[in-house]
């Protein structure tokens, strides 16, 4: 029986989530999930039908991984469990495992409302209480990759980009990310929290561009009105729901 059977059960589940929370479109999106005492990281196999998706399907891979001298990443060299091919996000998840160091699971759609604001290269605003409890400040979008990175190794240099994104940002306090021309990531500790907010994020993404539609000109909410709404969730002093 392989030691990586409850982790791959965990990333199975959180897969066949993004469907059900009607985020994703054919096989347009994936789950990870890390294990950092084994250095190992869990992800979809790509091109696999989520309703026919299995947990023995889910491939296990090095979480030290990078890429050769010629940046080629050779996923099979890397790879511990899975007869299957990783998903090709994969490198993309693996750097952004050991630059944000405190996520445990990494989500990848084409939502349409957030990957809208991904292909216009527009952030999403912070407009309302809605999206102040999942997000402390605006959903960021990262700057076009540049064609250099994408022939060096555009899964790899994809993390790169949206790592830069973050020099001045907290991960763990806005954690998605539109990655310009292309779709939303988003990262939380596990994989059903991590599919959660990127179900969180579609919403958002939707009221806000019905906000943007009906007045353009819409006022952000208060530096007070977020603090509240997003402290009163997270952190220390957080007091919303059950202990």
């Amino acid at each position: 029986m392989s030691i990586y059977r409850a982790l791959k059960k965990e990333c199975c589940e959180a897969n066949k989530a993004l469907p059900a929370r009607n985020i994703v479109d054919l096989t347009f999106g994936n789950v990870s999930i890390v294990d950092r005492a084994r250095r190992v990281v869990a992800i979809k196999p790509s091109g696999v039908p989520y309703e026919s998706l299995v947990p023995n399907d889910i491939v296990i891979l090095r979480l030290d991984a990078r890429p050769d001298a010629n940046f080629q990443f050779d996923l099979e060299r890397i790879k511990i469990e899975g007869s299957l091919r990783p998903s090709s996000d994969t490198p993309t998840h693996i750097r952004l495992y050991q630059a944000f160091g405190d996520i445990g699971a990494v989500v990848h759609t084409h939502s349409r409302n957030a990957t809208a604001y991904s292909q216009a290269g527009l952030p999403i605003p912070c407009m309302g209480t809605t999206h102040a409890d999942y997000f402390y400040g605006e959903v960021p979008v990262t700057r076009p990759i540049a064609p250099e990175e994408i022939e060096r190794h555009y899964e790899w240099e994809t993390a790169n980009v949206i790592v830069e994104r973050f020099e001045d940002l907290d991960p763990n306090k806005v954690n998605a990310v539109l990655f310009h021309g292309h779709a939303p990531f988003v990262w939380g500790p596990s994989g059903a929290k991590a599919v959660e907010t990127a179900f969180a994020l579609e919403i958002i993404a939707e009221m806000t561009m019905k906000t943007q539609l009906l007045k353009p000109d819409a006022m952000s909410l208060s530096q007070a009105q977020l603090d509240k709404h997003y402290l009163r969730k997270h952190g220390a002093n957080a007091y919303y729901g059950q202990r």
